[in-house]
């Protein structure tokens, strides 16, 4: 009896620390369209049509070269309450060296000068080639890398990698990362 019951403890705790969204699983289902909410919070362990990476991946990836890595965390404005004078210094953005940096393409619903952005910048670092890898990534928990490569994969990309763990997984890996800016609007 006492065998049967550890079983079926064991058994019950396997369920509830493998079944997507759990607390200890820390992941949710897939949907359909993309997250256009509460963007920081845990994501899917996958995404159809992509490759889902992690940091030793994303490291060989990075060191074989030949691969895009898009960093698409959003791109904190300046504080539209600051008093006139007052000195404005952005928090510096650490990202996989190398990256571009396409600020604010994660969003689940895009503006089209934003969607025009993303959709540019993609095609020139790609050099219009659809099959080149793209690893998408900004930081763990954040489903802004999640729906960038969604909606890259949706432009007809073949190779999109996403990197769920991102500059947080990178830099815990103890590997290093580059102080970015933005990549600047493209003359319409």
């Amino acid at each position: 009896m006492k065998a049967i019951m550890c079983r079926f403890v064991m058994s019950m705790l396997a369920v509830f620390v493998l079944t997507p969204g759990s607390v200890l699983g820390q992941h949710t289902s897939e949907p359909e369209g993309y997250r256009t909410e509460n963007y920081r919070a845990p994501t899917p362990a996958t995404l159809k049509g992509a490759r889902v990476i992690t940091t030793s991946e994303a490291q060989q990836i990075w060191n074989d070269g030949g691969a895009v890595f898009l960093d698409v965390l959003p791109h904190p404005p300046r504080p539209a309450n600051l008093p006139a004078g007052t000195i404005w210094r952005e928090k510096p953005r650490l990202n996989i060296p190398g990256s571009l940096w396409l600020p604010d393409t994660g969003y689940g619903a895009l503006a089209p000068v934003t969607e025009s952005y993303l959709r540019s910048n993609v095609a020139r670092i790609s050099g219009n080639d659809r099959a080149k890898l793209i690893v998408v990534y900004c930081q763990r928990a954040c489903w802004m890398s999640w729906n960038a490569a969604k909606r890259i994969l949706a432009m007809e990309y073949t190779n999109v990698a996403w990197y769920p763990d991102g500059s947080d997984g990178w830099e815990e890996a103890k590997l290093a990362l580059k102080e970015s800016q933005p990549e600047p609007q493209l003359a319409q």
